[in-house]
């Protein structure tokens, strides 16, 4: 055989680690004509998102109404919903890899993990992997990295400045900081999926697992079929008393024993409405909460997200609550509630770009997981939906450094509100950010049925209970008219998909999150199917000079929220016809009664 296969890839920006955050940072940046590669230790993408852990994304919009994450996250969520209605993890792992695959400018590694790394002076110069599938090294040269591991890999590898544990709360005088630091950390779950059946199912445990013959013994943790189905298993959690990178094989194996423990009590150890119910699924790759925590430039604390922070450099925000699982993990009692520390926060806070970049190492960004923020800041952050969205941040922060020849702490000094622009443009929200809207627009004479100006005010969601949406019939047109002909280059749309879909939390049947949900899953429960408030079928149309009309696009099955149509063309007015909705019907077109909720619609 001979020596092994060694691969040279020179690019613009490496992102190593292929979770939600990897994906969308790898995605945004080649989107914005970044050479990327994506560098992933596992054969499918999302982390803990993944079929591997099967954890649903969680985000903002959980704990608070109209606050879920969009851009990129919500283009894939929309294609899940739309392609995956079963919510079959195969297939939302095959849209995941098909986002990052077929993506121009991104070169897609998996099954490669990073194991080297060559320094130029403070700077990451390449970085090295082992692709296990092919037997082949694969290095990968660039001006530009992202680590989005969760782990950090690249702290050890390049000498980045870390911090890890608890802070005590004399050094940022926390709340809920310790009287004296210590090492500690989140723990590592294995969930269950179970499934729900039309008739009696036994379970014989494995020799070598646990038995718990009391709910004592469980630690009271909640267990009974459909009326703690929401629980998720979460707290079948070891390792945060451990070193949640070296001693993972180790806790993974005691939380087998743990895992088909907890089962045989639910099954055969007394009455918890399981008799029906089959394990289906349960994980033998642990999904992590926390290890290493990267220094920026700026680290967030329980101060910045209780008080709603907002930063000249914000790029992301987070809402999800404070949500502290203690180190103990399952040996703590839950009766009392012992085993978390929570609090929920009532306004979103930013997430400042200083706090995505290494302090040390000056060509170095991170997002997911191991952002720069204390041990309780990092409670919040941690979530994949926030996660996701700080991946998107970083890779267009990447892009906007590329653009001017500069590394990050210089996007962050000179060129942060740049970053903000294409975020906006792209559909992120920033709570302390509004996105400009072009003077085109602002100064067209506009008619349609109803209060259209809210489509070009530059807030393209609900806010604070404030609808920023225009309602209007079906079948009526909306038009802009020019003071003169322009020669226009987009059409740019954003379209109701039910931003509150993810807030009814509590109860299953409600429930409407857009991925696989639970890990137990009803007989009679019927998944949530596609938003029917989505805008499906429409036209754009041009005037020209001698004032005839002609058709731009005709869109017949639309699944996207933000819709751009190129248009290179010269016209004195723009008009958009709604006319069906995923939840419309023949008898509201009869009647004229259909009605549209569109939250922009501008031309440039």
């Amino acid at each position: 055989m001979g020596e092994l296969k060694h691969d040279f890839h020179d690019a613009e920006f490496c992102v190593v680690g292929g979770g939600m955050a990897g994906l969308l940072a790898a995605v945004a940046a080649a989107r914005h004509g970044v050479k990327t590669v994506l560098m992933h230790d596992r054969p499918v993408l999302g982390g803990n998102a993944s079929s591997e852990i099967r954890m649903w994304i969680c985000g903002a919009g959980a704990r608070l109404p109209y606050l879920q994450e969009t851009g990129i996250l919500e283009e894939i969520a929309l294609k899940n919903m739309s392609r995956n209605p079963d919510r079959n993890w195969s297939i939302w792992d095959s849209i995941l890899y098909e986002t990052a695959h077929f993506e121009p400018n991104l070169t897609l590694l998996l099954n490669c993990a990073c194991c080297q790394a060559k320094m130029d002076g403070d700077k990451l110069a390449e970085v090295t992997g082992f692709q296990l599938t092919t037997y082949t090294w694969h290095t990968v040269r660039a001006p530009l990295f992202a680590d989005c591991s969760g782990d950090s890999i690249l702290a050890p590898l390049t000498g980045a400045e870390v911090r890890s544990g608890r802070e005590a709360k004399s050094e940022f005088g926390e709340e809920f900081g310790l009287e004296q630091a210590d090492p500690y950390t989140m723990g590592m779950s294995l969930l269950l999926q179970c499934r729900e059946t039309d008739h009696k199912v036994t379970f014989t445990p494995p020799p070598w697992a646990y038995t718990f013959r009391t709910d004592e013994e469980m630690h009271n943790k909640p267990h009974t079929m459909l009326r703690d189905l929401n629980t998720n298993f979460y707290w079948i959690e070891l390792g945060g008393l451990q070193d949640s990178i070296h001693d993972t094989e180790t806790v993974r194996d005691e939380l087998l024993k743990v895992a088909f423990g907890c089962w045989d009590h639910m099954k055969n150890q007394g009455d918890h409405g399981a008799d029906n119910w089959e394990l289906e699924w349960l994980g033998f790759l642990p999904g992590k909460r926390e290890s290493l925590r990267y220094v920026g430039d700026y680290i967030l604390t329980q101060h910045d997200v209780e008080n709603a922070a907002a930063f000249d450099d914000e790029v992301a925000y987070g809402a999800w609550q404070i949500d502290n699982h203690l180190p103990g993990g399952f040996a703590l009692d839950a009766s009392s509630g012992a085993h978390l520390q929570k609090r929920r926060l009532t306004r979103p806070y930013g997430i400042p770009f200083r706090s995505l970049y290494s302090r040390n190492v000056p060509n170095l960004m991170f997002a997911g997981r191991n952002i720069s923020a204390t041990h309780i800041g990092f409670s919040t952050t941690r979530v994949m939906g926030t996660c996701g969205i700080l991946g998107q941040a970083v890779g267009t922060a990447a892009a906007v450094a590329k653009m001017h020849g500069v590394l990050p702490r210089e996007v962050a000094a000179k060129y942060v509100r740049e970053v903000q622009d294409i975020l906006l443009e792209d559909d992120c929200y920033l709570p302390h950010v509004q996105r400009t809207v072009s003077a085109l627009n602002r100064n067209a004479a506009l008619e349609a049925d109803g209060c259209a100006e809210l489509l070009r005010d530059g807030i393209d969601r609900c806010i604070d209970g404030m609808d920023h949406g225009y309602y209007g019939k079906l079948h009526l047109p909306i038009t802009y008219t020019f003071s003169e002909p322009h020669h226009l280059h987009e059409v740019r749309l954003v379209l109701d998909s039910d931003l509150d879909r993810e807030y009814c939390t509590g109860n299953p049947n409600l429930m409407k999150i857009p991925m696989p949900l639970f890990r137990a899953i009803s007989y009679n429960y019927t998944s949530f199917g596609f938003p029917t408030c989505m805008l499906k079928s429409f036209t754009v149309e041009l005037q020209n000079t001698d004032g005839s009309w002609r058709e731009l696009a005709h869109v017949d099955e639309n699944i996207q929220r933000l819709v751009r149509i190129p248009v290179e063309a010269d016209a004195c007015a723009v008009r958009l016809t709604p006319l069906e909705t995923w939840g419309s019907s023949q008898l509201y077109h009869t009647y004229g009664s259909g009605r549209v909720h569109i939250f922009s619609f501008e031309v440039r």
